[in-house]
């Protein structure tokens, strides 16, 4: 089950930070560093797919948090 807010991504900007990590009930989490887009995942490869996706396809502005991270 995936659940995404829809923001199609921005072309000619910077590329976004995306911080992919597990909320506290456990599911995975890909949410823009400003909160204008992210999503709930049922696995890490889709959470990081999507984050991919969203910035552009520019991995090394994807941040893997170790602790809880919310969309709100």
């Amino acid at each position: 089950m995936m659940m995404q807010l829809l923001d199609p991504p921005s072309h000619g900007s910077a590329p976004r930070v995306v911080f992919v990590g597990r909320n506290r009930h456990g599911n995975w989490i890909a949410r823009e560093q400003r909160g204008t887009f992210g999503g709930v995942f049922v696995n890490r490869a889709e959470a990081v797919k999507f984050a991919l996706f969203k910035n552009g396809h520019h991995p090394e502005n994807i941040i893997e948090v170790t602790r809880e991270i919310e969309l709100c």
